[in-house]
């Protein structure tokens, strides 16, 4: 269509809401865009844009939309719906097809003609935004039909696995977070590569891919040492295969006289197989072994070749939970192609093959030890074997294949007891054996290696067997079953008087003695200390708060601006309290113009209490009040108005409420009254722009919910001074 032609769509703006949000639990982007005049070509207007659509990504038949089905979106394209709409969806698919987690999205009218906005889960924003940009990119070459999308498909799909693999977690730490998440213990990434912390303050843990913050320096530096492993586990009766470090090419031949042949080469500290020899029989291959073998170590070992294939056995918290074993790799000679040609034939034409994280299998290349072992096969790289001829490779390496249910109960034991003797928590232990389901010492097999931070993609996506849940295993190591993984948070929402409320709500918890970080608009302190912000961003300082190990409870105020821009900064509360909301107070520069969508942005703070916790709302707020049912967990009201018809519904259910007197603040449990607390002078002549007694009800509640004792309370009631200038309206 010609008029189509000279269309665009102009992405005005975009940002990160980085924690649960008014639109998801989740992290997502947000993007604002004009379709302009695309606003009188909705999709069923556009000749042919549902065959291309459909014919470019078949798999957007999954989305369900608003239909609820299968097939759900294309239905809505088949009708007509706006590109707004579409791109939330390209961008969707686009990253689920380059392995990019997300499912989340949402577009929504931007206040005037041609304006949208479209929201997308998005964990990392460069990739997301990347992927929105790829989407509007295809979805014009699909409106103006004026290309070719598939092969534009293919290379987005590419580009985006490429920059996942620059930013985004690799995929063993992806497992570790991803089984955490599955039972809501939350985490935080502490750079751009793979150390992440899960849990908060006082009950977090550290990873580093397959490493933990539990992981001894000193274990480490012993497992890069072989000799030095070897030696610590023939101590513990392990068995391990004879052998001694070697100073030169001549000391390696007669340490392989003295030991036997055949032998293995190896260098003592080296890692990922490289300038590994075995089965080497020759004084001429064990020299040359040597000389690579130096390169890639500090020194080389020299040690027993054990008849068997390779395997590596993972172990979590001093059990075996996974198990791979590596076979031997050959090409078939066919009288035309080179060694070469086969390899790339025969081998590397394997789609598990491959150089991203995501292959079980690397490509086989020409290295050192290939040439070793066409060598010893009088052949090199360009040689042409005959038809039929058989042709070692490599005869290690690519464990990627699952055993393990086929591991024997004292193989199991004795990998398990090697872990223990080098001290690793996680660890991956090598073993070559013949026949991994009898016992190492009926086969002459034994332990050859004991690993930190091993690698878990074999375990993942192995070349044959099934997947192994090795996330879930180190994951349920690090936090057991029944484990409180939650420090107790206390989240304050509202338009006014929130700095002093979550003053007050720390000062009682300080009184149990309780390692309190408090984030409010005044400061941020640790325990006693004022600690100096360096972000004026609501989000910046909860999340150093929740970083903190000496935190046991935090206490975070959220203005409305940071709910809306930022978003949360914890995933789940113990207590959310919300103490006001002013219907005028509204953001029309980011679309929120009426009271419904200011209510969206402010249940944020209800939405996220955990079953186990407490909403503590404003009786006297009908918009706050209409909150209570969004809670998952108890609803606690504080209110000055004894009569409320609100209070007087929630007593009927034997809720809990504070009512605020003149001169005392009742709290009741129905309508029981369960502690009577005056009102302090100063607390009553507060200069504060809101209610100071509503104040200091939803600071009594928020320690009420927290099961701080009465006695704590009334101490608190009775002691409390701010100590910060508290802005205006905070």
């Amino acid at each position: 269509m010609p008029q189509l032609l000279d269309k665009t769509i102009e992405i005005l703006s975009h940002r990160h809401l980085r924690g649960p949000n008014m639109w998801s639990y989740n992290p997502a982007l947000e993007v604002l865009i004009d379709i302009g005049d695309l606003e009188d070509y909705p999709s069923d207007l556009i000749p042919g844009f549902y065959d291309r659509i459909s014919k470019c990504l078949p798999s957007l038949h999954e989305h369900r939309c608003s239909y609820g089905e299968p097939g759900g979106f294309l239905k809505r394209v088949e009708e007509g719906t706006w590109p707004g709409h579409i791109l939330e969806h390209l961008t969707i698919e686009l990253q689920n097809l380059a392995g990019i987690a997300g499912g989340f999205g949402r577009a929504r009218d931007g206040g005037r003609r041609g304006v949208y906005k479209v929201i997308v889960s998005a964990t990392e924003e460069a990739v997301t935004l990347q992927a929105f940009k790829f989407a509007r990119d295809l979805l014009l070459t699909l409106i103006k039909d004026n290309g070719d999308a598939i092969a534009q498909r293919e290379q987005i799909i590419e580009d985006l696995r490429d920059l996942s693999d620059d930013l985004c977690l690799g995929p063993s730490t992806a497992c570790i977070v991803n089984a955490a998440s599955a039972r809501e213990i939350p985490y935080i990434r502490l750079s751009s590569g793979n150390l992440v912390q899960l849990g908060y303050g006082s009950k977090q843990r550290r990873i580093w891919t397959a490493e933990t913050d539990q992981t001894s320096a000193i274990a480490e530096t012993i497992s890069r040492d072989k000799d030095l492993t070897k030696s610590l586990l023939a101590s513990a009766g392990v068995p391990t295969p004879e052998g001694r470090t070697v100073t030169s090419p001549d000391d390696a031949w007669e340490a392989a006289q003295d030991i036997g042949l055949p032998v293995v080469v190896k260098p003592i500290d080296g890692n990922h197989g490289r300038g590994v020899f075995i089965n080497l029989y020759t004084q001429q291959e064990i020299e040359a072994a040597y000389a690579v073998a130096i390169n890639e170590g500090s020194e080389v070992l020299v040690e027993r070749h054990i008849i068997g294939d390779e395997h590596r056995l993972l172990v979590v918290g001093n059990k075996v939970v996974a198990a791979a074993k590596g076979e031997t790799v050959w090409i078939t000679g066919d009288g035309k192609h080179t060694v070469l040609e086969l390899i790339q034939i025969q081998i590397n034409s394997d789609p598990r093959r491959g150089t991203t994280e995501e292959c079980p299998l690397n490509p086989v290349r020409i290295d050192s030890a290939v040439e070793l072992e066409l060598a010893r096969q009088k052949l090199t790289g360009s040689s042409i074997p005959s038809i039929d001829q058989k042709v070692l490779i490599q005869s290690n390496g690519n464990v990627a294949f699952d055993v393990t249910d086929l591991v024997h109960p004292e193989v199991a034991h004795q990998v398990a007891l090697a872990a223990r003797v080098v001290g690793l928590e996680i660890a991956g232990v090598d073993l070559v054996a013949q026949d991994i389901s009898k016992p190492l010492e009926s086969q002459n097999a034994a332990i050859v290696e004991v690993n930190a931070g091993p690698g878990l993609l074999m375990h993942l996506k192995p070349a044959s067997g099934k997947p192994q849940p090795v996330g879930e295993e180190i994951a349920n190591h690090l936090f057991p079953p029944g484990y409180d993984f939650r420090i107790p948070i206390v989240g304050i929402s509202g338009n006014s008087g929130r700095t002093i409320v979550a003053e007050m709500v720390a000062h009682f918890i300080r009184l149990t003695n309780a390692h309190v970080g408090l984030s409010t608009n005044a400061g941020l302190y640790f325990g006693s200390r004022t600690i100096k912000q360096t972000s004026s961003s609501h989000w910046d300082n909860a999340r150093r708060t929740l970083q903190n190990r000496a935190i046991e409870v935090a206490v975070i105020e959220n203005d409305n601006a940071s709910l809306l821009l930022e978003g949360l900064a914890y995933d789940q509360c113990q207590v959310g309290i919300v103490l006001n909301v002013d219907p005028l107070k509204l953001f029309p520069e980011h679309n929120i113009s009426d009271e419904d969508q200011l209510f969206n942005v402010v249940r944020t703070q209800v939405d996220v209490v955990l079953p186990t916790g407490t909403s503590v709302l404003n009786a006297d707020d009908s918009m706050i009040v209409k909150m209570a049912e969004l809670s998952k967990g108890e609803v606690m009201y504080f209110s000055q108005d004894p009569a409320s018809p609100v209070i007087a519904a929630h007593q009927e259910k034997d809720g809990r409420s504070i009512i605020v007197g003149l001169s005392v603040i009742t709290l009741k449990q129905g309508k029981l009254d369960k502690l009577i607390i005056p009102i302090p002078p100063t607390v009553r002549d507060s200069s504060l722009d809101w209610a100071p007694n509503l104040s200091l009800a939803a600071s009594i509640g928020a320690a009420w919910a927290l099961d701080i004792p009465f006695n704590v309370i009334e101490a608190g009631v009775e002691t409390f001074v701010s100590n910060s200038n508290i802005p205006a309206g905070a």
